[in-house]
């Protein structure tokens, strides 16, 4: 698992490539060293590092899934997001 508080709306700016690269490093590690053959972009309700509505983070989620496809790993990519009642939805 790799965390960042509000992944989505870090992805989808790509304004701070420190992080990005730091992302992508440890995503690297995930899918070339340890096999991992999804990566999972989630958002969620009353997120305190990404506060703003569902449809901006839905649409973030969107545009990061986007940014993580363009890194060309061997991995399937999709979004979540999780709801106020801990409901998980595919982003689509």
């Amino acid at each position: 698992m790799i965390t960042e508080a509000g992944p989505n709306k870090i992805l989808a700016e790509s304004s701070d490539n420190s992080i990005l690269d730091s992302i992508k490093r440890r995503v690297d590690i995930s899918v070339n060293k340890h096999g991992s053959k999804l990566i999972t972009i989630v958002g969620h309700y009353d997120c305190a590092g990404n506060p703003v509505e569902k449809e901006t983070q839905l649409k973030q989620t969107l545009s990061a899934i986007k940014t993580v496809k363009s890194w060309n790993f061997e991995a399937n990519i999709i979004g979540l997001w999780v709801d106020e009642n801990w409901k998980v939805h595919k982003v689509e």
